[in-house]
Parts: C-alpha cells; sequence; structure tokens
C-alpha cells in the first residue's frame, strides 16, 4: 500500500489544488470537508500524515490536534494549514504538537515539499540511545543500561577506570596499575585476559554492539 495522506480542508478549491500537487507526486489523498468525517477515517483507516485545517466549519483544527496527540495517534505527522497568519496561532499549533505549519495564502509546491520532508522524517530509523553507565564506587558495581553487571574486584577496577577516562585510549600498563596496584606477579597479559572477560560480560548484556576497542602498540578504549 502506497503513502496516504488525510486532507482535512473545507474549501473545494483549495482541496483540489492540494489534493492534484500530492497525487503528482504519488501520494494517496482522502478528503474531509469536516472533523466529524475526519474523525471517522481516522477511526478506520491508516494514514501515514494528517494535513489539517485550523477553521473548518464544524469546529476548530486545533481541537483535533489536541485530541490525536492524546490519544490513538501521538505520533501520526500532522501539518497544520491556517487563513490566519497570527504568530500565536502557530505557536499555538506547534505546541500542542504539530510536526509543521503553512499559512494561506501558500503555494501548493510548498506544500507537497514540506509534506514530503515530514514523511521523509517520520520514515527515518530512529537514533539509538546512547549507552548508559553507572559506577556505583560504593558499591563497587556498574551497571549498563540499568542493570547491574557480574564483575570481579579486579574487572570492576579494570571497567571503573576506562570508564572514567572513557573516550580516551588507556596504556595497558596503566590499567595495570589501577586495576592491580603493585602486585608484581600480574602482567600486561593479566590485563589482556580481563578485557577479554570483561568485553563477553558486556556482549551479553548488551549484544548489539562492542564497547571496548584495541589500539594496537598503545592500549584500550572504552567506546560509548
Amino acid at each position: 500500500m502506497g503513502t496516504r495522506l488525510l486532507l482535512v480542508e473545507d474549501d473545494p478549491a483549495i482541496a483540489r489544488t492540494v489534493a492534484y500537487a500530492f497525487e503528482r507526486e504519488g501520494l494517496a489523498v482522502t478528503h474531509s470537508l469536516l472533523l466529524g468525517d475526519a474523525r471517522a477515517q481516522l477511526r478506520g483507516a491508516c494514514f501515514d500524515l494528517l494535513v489539517l485545517d485550523v477553521g473548518l466549519p464544524d469546529g476548530n483544527g486545533l481541537d483535533l490536534l489536541r485530541e490525536l496527540r492524546r490519544g490513538a495517534h501521538p505520533t501520526l505527522p500532522v501539518l497544520m494549514l491556517s487563513a490566519h497568519g497570527e504568530e500565536i496561532d502557530r505557536v499555538l499549533g506547534l505546541e500542542l504538537g504539530a510536526d509543521d505549519y503553512l499559512p494561506k495564502p501558500f503555494s501548493p509546491r510548498e506544500l507537497a515539499a514540506r509534506v514530503k520532508a515530514l514523511l521523509r522524517r517520520a520514515a527515518a530509523p530512529a537514533a539509538a540511545a546512547p549507552p548508559v553507565f553507572h559506577d556505583d564506587a560504593a558499591g563497587q558495581r556498574i551497571f549498563l543500561h540499568g542493570q547491574p553487571l557480574a564483575l570481579t574486584r579486579r574487572e570492576y577496577r579494570l571497567l571503573s577506570t576506562l570508564l572514567a577516562g572513557a573516550g580516551r585510549i588507556h596504556a595497558r600498563d596503566a590499567l595495570l596499575a589501577a586495576a592491580w596496584g603493585d602486585d608484581s606477579e600480574s602482567t600486561d597479559r593479566t590485563v589482556d585476559t580481563h578485557i577479554k572477560t570483561l568485553r563477553a560480560k558486556l556482549r551479553e548484556a548488551d549484544p548489539a554492539r562492542e564497547y571496548i576497542s584495541t589500539h594496537r602498540g598503545m592500549g584500550y578504549c572504552l567506546d560509548v
């Protein structure tokens, strides 16, 4: 099924011009003259975007926008149309959750361009949420995305050091000193072994990405 738009506009001449501009862009348009009809359309069909006039014979389009944002369509892209060019009208529409606002008179080509931009924005994949680490120094625990990692005492010290300098490369000897102190039996190889274990535990907690990167000849970095 192609992209479907609901156009709510009580002026037949404007509606015909707008619908023609949309259809030239390959968009399927359903037209409603009244708020009541628009409510029925939104209950009975699925739309990709709503173009909504503010002033309608049976009410104010802003009331429908408020209902959508509080009800079943909180994320439906909405572009508001209005004969009023007052700043207060634009501000109110945007504060209620409109994604764009175009005052009349307008160019149908500009309207079609704005609609396509909103559709592209809606179709874009959401950015991945940044990883969230929390270092509970008192309890010697580290949380990833709110979940505690099962770390040994050495692993905790090692990851805590990496976390404190996230984004920086840590030399093996610096990590060794931070996690093992003056333990003369520990070597760079000990750091490598614990980093491998840490990677496995982080991967188990968040399989979507790798957090610790190796910089050959330099050391390790926690990438957040």
